[in-house]
């Protein structure tokens, strides 16, 4: 590190590039003790000095701090700022890692106006279903509206039935037959045909796994599946589905001689 009697032109002190950039001086001490950015100069009376291409360093990993980014993290994602080049690959490392940030906030503030909207129509306060609905939000599970029509026994069964992975990996199941369905639908292909009699079996095998064979939760279920306005396109979506497998579920149970719903 050069050393010089007196701050020649072109040097800053750590207080005034600390003014400058609206850090404490003990944050600039601090990233030079770890080595994230040890000043370019020292005066003869021990005055750390820094250079405009420190500042610029410093804006690096302010901005990278910013973002979540560990200073352990930061000391790998440094350029050395020598060329104009490096310069300009630093610069848009940033603002990639700032457009990154943005996405995630929106969908952050996408879900937190989501579930002000529920809870405005649940209209009463439940911190569980509060917190199902956070869960799947983060999971960009697009049914989470269900929660709200669930009673409190029928969530805490799904509570006890399914973590987030297995949650998950269920509705991606549920949503692939879903889709299916609705193909079929769309290609008015009739409820008795092979192929819808096969996505029935599939469909009722799901609401098994979801049951665990509960037969006594199936009015709940069918309660909650009655979609008569829907507020939301996985709401629609359903709605039609629902009207397709009505007829499409009546052939299966009477191929298979007996009616849960009518036994339950």
């Amino acid at each position: 590190m050069t050393k010089y009697r007196a701050i020649p032109p072109g040097f800053m002190t750590v207080g005034e590039i600390a003014k400058k950039m609206g850090v404490t001086i003990r944050t600039l001490q601090y990233y030079d003790k770890e080595g994230l950015l040890t000043p370019s100069a020292e005066s003869e009376g021990g005055r750390r000095l820094y250079t405009d291409k420190d500042l610029l360093m410093l804006n690096q990993i302010i901005s990278l701090k910013s973002l979540g980014f560990s200073l352990e993290d930061i000391k790998g994602r440094l350029f050395p700022l020598e060329t104009p080049e490096e310069v300009a690959n630093a610069l848009s490392e940033q603002a990639e890692d700032i457009r990154k940030k943005i996405e995630k906030l929106k969908a952050s503030l996408s879900a937190i106006e989501q579930l002000k909207a529920e809870v405005l129509q649940i209209q009463t306060v439940n911190f569980k279903k509060y917190a199902d609905i956070i869960v799947n939000l983060q999971m960009q599970n697009d049914s989470y509206s269900l929660i709200k029509r669930f009673d409190d026994d029928t969530l805490d069964h799904i509570r006890s039935r399914f973590d987030k992975k297995s949650g998950s990996d269920f509705m991606d199941r549920f949503n692939r037959l879903s889709d299916e369905i609705m193909q079929l639908q769309k290609n008015k292909v009739p409820p008795e045909s092979k192929k819808c009699q096969e996505l029935v079996k599939e469909y009722w095998d799901l609401i098994m796994e979801f049951t665990n064979g509960d037969m006594t939760m199936l009015p709940r279920l069918t309660e909650v599946g009655k979609i008569d306005i829907a507020t939301n396109a996985w709401e629609e979506k359903q709605k039609i589905i629902n009207e397709y497998l009505g007829p499409a579920l009546q052939i299966y149970f009477s191929k298979l001689g007996t009616n849960p719903f009518e036994e339950v």
